[in-house]
């Protein structure tokens, strides 16, 4: 018998990811439930997903189909347009990323501090990335990089405020990057159990008043009848800047 034959590194690269796809397809597809026996920390994974629980979470998080249509109406509600500099502060899957781009947002950035979710963004977003309009961090909202300072036209969160080490003190952080009238958006759909529209009626007046105590003005709420409704509060930045 021959000598085995190297397999080219391009080649390699490839089947290497479609195993990758294939495994992490078929283990969300196996359920949450079943991961539990294999990984212990599948509890938090939504905070900060890591190892196969994590890549659980991030293909439920991006295929759960109130997740798409939550994050495509966040979007909907900024009204962007071609020169518009935008934000997202834990961008997860990479779904409300897409749509901003598809939007037609001049540039879109990211930041996440979940590496399984920066790979899945970053596979999702690709053609975006090598075109030049969206780059992708992996950083914390408590450590943002120089890179990262502004002026944007409008940052937004979707069901991350909550995991925010002191959210009052991000809140009024991020407003300073903002550029004079740029918008904040900031959106909820409580994941306990039990929850209601009170519920989500609650974490959006949590969420205004801390909005309000950042220095944001012009706030307003809107709701997205899903189950439970989703909230998102909408802010603007003084028109003079500061």
């Amino acid at each position: 018998m021959g000598a085995a034959q190297s397999v080219p590194d391009g080649i390699a690269g490839g089947l290497r990811r479609a195993v990758t796809a294939a495994v992490e397809f078929g283990v969300a597809r196996a359920g949450i439930a079943a991961v539990r026996a294999l990984d212990h920390d599948v509890i938090g994974q939504a905070h900060h997903p890591q190892g196969t629980a994590g890549r659980v979470t991030a293909w439920e998080m991006a295929h759960r189909p109130s997740n798409r249509q939550r994050n495509r109406w966040v979007v909907s509600l900024l009204g962007m347009q071609p020169d518009r500099q935008v934000l997202e502060i834990g961008f997860g899957p990479g779904l409300a990323i897409a749509e901003l781009a598809r939007a037609g947002a001049g540039h879109v950035y990211g930041i996440d501090h979940s590496g399984v979710m920066l790979r899945q963004a970053a596979r999702r977003n690709a053609a975006a990335i090598r075109a030049g309009r969206v780059t992708l961090i992996r950083a914390s909202v408590d450590q943002l990089p120089p890179a990262l300072d502004g002026p944007f036209d409008a940052i937004l969160a979707v069901n991350s405020l909550a995991f925010w080490p002191a959210p009052a003190q991000r809140l009024a952080e991020l407003r300073r990057r903002l550029a004079p009238g740029g918008r904040m958006a900031i959106a909820s759909q409580p994941r306990c159990p039990g929850a209601t529209a009170d519920t989500s009626r609650s974490a959006a007046r949590d969420i205004e008043d801390l909005l309000s105590d950042a220095g944001f003005t012009h706030l307003s709420t809107r709701i997205l009848p899903l189950s439970p409704p989703v909230a998102c509060v909408l802010a603007a930045s003084e028109e003079t800047g500061g």
